[in-house]
C-alpha cells in the first residue's frame, strides 16, 4: 500500500481478511510518524546481527597486507551501491529522483575522504586492524560533527549535522561488514502486503523495498530528519519511526496497523480498531485526492489575491517532493550542503554545475539561492582545512563569525560563489539571498563584490546578462528588522527568517530543554519585528516573503496575510495545506484579523485568537 495512492486490490483483500490473533491482546506503541497514510498487515520482523570486530590489533609487519584489506574491502562496497543504484529503476521515478544522489554521496565517500585517509593512518601509526581503524575513525568524524549540536542553532542545522553523522557511519558500517564477512540484511521473504518491523533501518536499506509490494514500515529507531525518513516518504510508504520497544514485542503471526500521520503503531489490533484503520485508509485516500485537485488550482484568496508559495531546498534529494508538491520556486535553497563531506572547498565551476542543475529543473520557477552561511556551531571541514575558519569555534557561535560576516572577511569565497551563481542564472530566474545581514554597510560592500564578480565575468566571456538577479538579504535578527527601513534601500528583497529571528528576539534556545517552552513565535515582540519589516518593505514596493516554522503552519496564515506578507517559503509537505488555508480566507477579514492579533499583549491571548481563527484543514 502506498502513502499517496488507493491500496492496491491485493492489499485490500488482505485488510479485510485479516483478524487479531484471540490468545494475544492489543499493543500500541507511539513514535515519530514520518510517512502519512495507514497501513494494515501481518508483520515482517529482519533483524540485522551486527559485526564483530575480533581482531583491533596488528603486527608491524602486516600493515601493507591490512592496507590491502581495506582497499578490497572500498571496492566492494562501491560494487555494492552501484548495483543498489541500478536497483531503483523498479521505483517510481520520482522516488528514483530522490534516492539516487544520495547513492551516489555514499560512492563519492569512499574516495579519498577524510574517513578512508584517517583510517590508513591508524593501520599505518597505531596499528590497528583495518575494521578496528575504520570504525574508530568513524567515530570521531562523527563526534566531532555533533560536538555542537547543542549549541544555539536552527532546528535545520542541528538535522543538517545529524544527517552527516549518519553518512559517515553508515560508510563505516558498509566497510565494516564488508571487512568482517558479516551478511547483510535482507528482505528476500518479505510478502506482498506486509508490515516491515525491525530495530532500526538504514538509508541503504530502505532503497532495497518495492512499495508496490510492501504495506508499511515501522522501527524503534531513527527520526523525522534522517535520510531513511527522506526515502520513506519519496517511497510513499506508510511509516512510524522511534516506537521504542516495538521490535522487541513482536511474534510470529502477528498483525500491525501502521499509523504514519499520527504515529502509531497497533499490533494484534482488536475488530473495533481494525475498523477505524479502515475508516481512516479510506478518509486518507480521499484527503490525497484532494491535495491532488488542489495542486492544480491557484494560490488565491477568496477576494482574488495571488498568493506565492515556494519551497525550501536544503539537499538536491528534495526536488521531487517539491515538483509533487504544487510549490512554484525555491524561496529557499541552503547551499551548505556542498561545502560539506569534502576535503576542499569546491570550485566554481562545481558550484556552478550544481547550481544549474537545480535551475534547470525546476523549469522556469524562480529559485533563492543563499549564499554560504557558516556559523561557527558547523562543521564545514574543508573550510577548516583549508584555513577559511578557525578549527576552534567562537564562545558563543550564534553571536559570532557567521553568515555575511564570514564572506566579507573571506572574498575569495564569497565571490567564488557568486560567480557560480551568475553562471548559473542564464538556465533560469534566480535571486541572491545574503545571511545573517545586521547592516547597510554590509549590504553595500557584498553589492560591489557582487558587482564586480560580474564584470570579471563578462571580461572572460561569460554570458551574464545586464541586469543581475536580485540581490536580497534574510531579516533574522532584531537588528535587521528594526533597521528594515535603511535596509530596503540598499536591498532588493526581503526574506524574514523567522525561526532564528524568534530565537534571537527572545534569546531563547529551543534546543535547551530548560528554556525551550518560551520559544514563541506568537510573541508580540516577534510578531512587531515581523510587522516591521514587512511594511518597510511594501512602502519601498519591493518584495518581502517569510520562511521558516511560521511560514509553513496553516493556522497562522491568515494572521501573516493579514501583516501583509505575500509570499511564503516553507518546507514543501506543508504547501497544499497553506494553499487550502490561503483559499479559505479573504485579504479583508485577514487584515482584521491581524489588527485584533496586534493589539494583543499576551502570547497566550494571541494563541487563542489564531486558534479560534480555525483555518487549519487538519482539524
Amino acid at each position: 500500500m502506498s502513502g499517496i495512492d488507493p491500496p492496491p486490490p491485493q492489499h485490500r483483500r488482505l485488510a479485510r481478511s485479516t483478524r487479531p490473533a484471540p490468545r494475544r491482546p492489543e499493543k500500541r506503541f507511539t513514535g515519530i510518524a514520518i510517512s502519512r497514510g495507514v497501513a494494515i498487515g501481518p508483520v515482517f520482523g529482519t533483524t540485522e546481527a551486527p559485526a564483530e570486530i575480533l581482531k583491533t590489533k596488528i603486527q608491524a609487519a602486516d600493515i601493507e597486507a591490512e592496507g590491502a584489506r581495506l582497499d578490497a574491502a572500498i571496492v566492494q562496497s562501491r560494487r555494492q551501491l552501484a548495483k543498489l543504484r541500478a536497483r531503483l529503476s523498479f521505483l517510481p521515478p520520482e522516488s528514483q529522483e530522490e534516492i539516487a544522489p544520495l547513492i551516489d554521496a555514499y560512492i563519492q565517500m569512499l574516495g579519498p575522504s577524510r574517513l578512508i585517509r584517517g583510517a590508513k593512518r591508524r593501520i599505518a601509526e597505531t596499528l590497528l586492524s583495518a575494521e578496528a581503524a575504520v570504525s574508530a575513525e568513524a567515530d570521531e568524524i562523527a563526534a566531532a560533527i555533533l560536538s555542537r549540536v547543542e549549541r544555539g542553532m536552527s532546528a535545520d542545522d542541528r538535522a543538517s549535522l545529524q544527517r552527516r553523522a549518519d553518512e559517515v557511519h553508515e560508510i563505516a558500517r558498509r566497510l565494516v561488514r564488508n571487512l568482517t564477512r558479516a551478511p547483510f540484511r535482507s528482505f528476500a521473504g518479505l510478502p506482498d502486503g506486509a508490515v516491515l518491523v525491525s530495530e532500526s533501518l538504514r538509508p541503504a536499506d530502505a532503497a532495497l523495498l518495492d512499495p508496490s509490494r510492501l504495506a508499511g514500515v515501522a522501527t524503534e529507531e531513527g527520526g523525522a530528519e534522517g535520510h531513511t525518513a527522506v526515502m520513506l516518504r519519496a517511497l510513499g510508504v506508510p511509516a512510524v519511526l522511534g516506537a521504542a520497544g516495538l521490535a522487541h514485542a513482536i511474534q510470529p503471526g502477528d498483525v500491525a496497523v501502521v499509523d504514519g500521520s499520527d504515529g502509531t503503531v497497533v499490533l494484534n489490533p482488536t475488530a473495533a480498531t481494525l475498523a477505524a484503520a479502515r475508516r481512516a485508509m479510506t478518509a486518507f485516500t480521499r484527503e490525497r485526492q484532494k491535495y491532488a485537485r488542489l495542486r492544480r488550482l491557484p494560490a488565491e484568496t477568496e477576494d482574488g489575491a495571488v498568493i506565492e508559495l515556494q519551497a525550501n531546498l536544503e539537499l538536491p534529494i528534495e526536488l521531487p517532493l517539491i515538483a509533487q508538491s504544487g510549490a512554484h520556486g525555491i524561496g529557499l535553497f541552503r547551499t551548505e550542503f556542498l561545502f560539506m563531506n569534502r576535503e576542499t572547498v569546491p570550485d566554481e565551476d562545481t558550484q556552478a554545475e550544481v547550481y544549474r542543475s537545480i535551475v534547470e529543473a525546476m523549469s522556469g520557477d524562480p529559485v533563492t539561492i543563499r549564499v554560504l552561511d557558516w556559523g561557527g556551531e558547523k562543521e564545514i571541514d574543508a573550510l577548516q582545512s583549508e584555513g577559511i575558519v578557525p578549527e576552534v569555534a567562537d564562545a558563543n557561535p550564534a553571536l559570532g563569525l557567521r553568515g555575511i560576516r564570514l564572506l566579507l572577511r573571506k572574498p575569495e569565497l564569497f565571490e567564488t560563489q557568486l560567480a557560480a551563481i551568475l553562471r548559473a542564472a542564464s538556465a533560469g530566474p534566480v535571486r541572491v539571498m545574503l545571511p545573517m545581514v545586521t547592516t547597510v554597510s554590509e549590504v553595500r560592500e557584498a553589492r560591489e563584490i557582487y558587482e564586480r564578480v560580474a564584470r570579471r565575468l563578462r571580461r572572460r566571456g561569460e554570458r551574464i546578462a545586464e541586469k543581475l538577479p536580485p540581490l536580497g538579504i534574510m531579516i533574522e535578527t532584531p537588528g535587521a528588522a528594526l533597521a528594515a527601513d535603511a535596509l530596503a534601500l540598499e536591498a532588493d528583497f526581503f526574506a524574514i527568517g523567522t525561526n532564528d529571528l524568534t530565537a534571537y528576539t527572545l534569546a531563547v534556545d529551543r534546543g535547551e530543554a530548560e528554556v525551550a517552552d518560551l520559544y514563541d513565535p506568537l510573541h508580540p515582540a516577534v510578531l512587531r519585528l515581523v510587522q516591521f519589516a514587512t511594511e518597510a518593505a511594501l512602502r519601498m514596493r519591493m518584495p518581502v516573503s517569510v520562511c521558516g516554522e511560521m511560514a509553513a503552519n496553516p493556522k497562522l496564515t491568515p494572521l501573516l496575510l493579514g501583516l501583509g506578507l505575500r509570499s511564503f517559503s516553507m518546507n514543501a509537505s506543508a504547501v497544499p495545506r497553506v494553499k487550502q488555508a490561503v483559499r479559505a480566507v479573504s485579504i479583508d477579514e485577514c487584515t482584521r484579523f491581524a489588527r485584533r492579533v496586534m493589539e494583543r499583549a499576551d502570547p497566550a491571548g494571541i494563541a487563542e485568537l489564531v486558534q479560534d481563527f480555525g483555518t487549519d484543514p487538519e482539524d
